[in-house]
């Protein structure tokens, strides 16, 4: 009889175990973490949404009777999403080093490999040349982030510039 071997994936447990360790001579400059109230303002904007493109549709199919049930069950729905995957999303952490960014189940991105660092609305978005996108979610204030990751961007390619080196 054939062996079932256990996927991989079902090893993962978000939080500090599943990141990639620092290379020597590496150091941690800034550690990003979820925001609480970002996280439930992002599953409110969610669920009214959700609300508006239900009772819209339920308006067009003229069942507007079913408008106020529909929209409980959404905002139901979406409270119990958050609840549900409030420990993972708060046990991810983005860490930003002199050389890459490290992030959770085993991501990294090397800073001189970024395309793109923008902000989506309470998220960073990282692009990097070769089209791998990532996301660091919930965050209070995206802005800042995006400024101090370009920064660190900057200094790395003026550092590899002055070694004589391409990263």
């Amino acid at each position: 009889m054939s062996e079932i071997k256990r996927d991989e994936v079902m090893n993962y447990r978000p939080g500090p175990d599943s990141e990639l360790p620092l290379d020597e001579g590496e150091r941690v400059l800034a550690t990003f973490l979820p925001d609480r109230k970002r996280y439930w303002t992002d599953h409110a904007i969610l669920a009214v949404l959700g609300v508006v493109l239900v009772s819209a549709a339920l308006f067009w199919l003229n069942r507007p009777a079913q408008v106020p049930i529909a929209g409980f069950a959404i905002v139901i729905g979406m409270a119990a999403r958050g609840l549900y995957f409030r420990s993972e999303a708060f046990a991810r952490r983005w860490q930003l080093t002199d050389r890459r960014l490290i992030g959770p189940q085993g991501r990294q991105v090397m800073l001189l490999e970024l395309a793109t660092v923008r902000a989506l609305m309470g998220d960073v978005q990282l692009v990097t040349k070769s089209g791998g996108k990532h996301l660091i979610r919930h965050l209070a204030d995206a802005g800042p982030v995006v400024a101090q990751i370009e920064r660190m961007k900057n200094q790395r390619a003026a550092q590899r510039a002055t070694e004589g080196d391409v990263e």
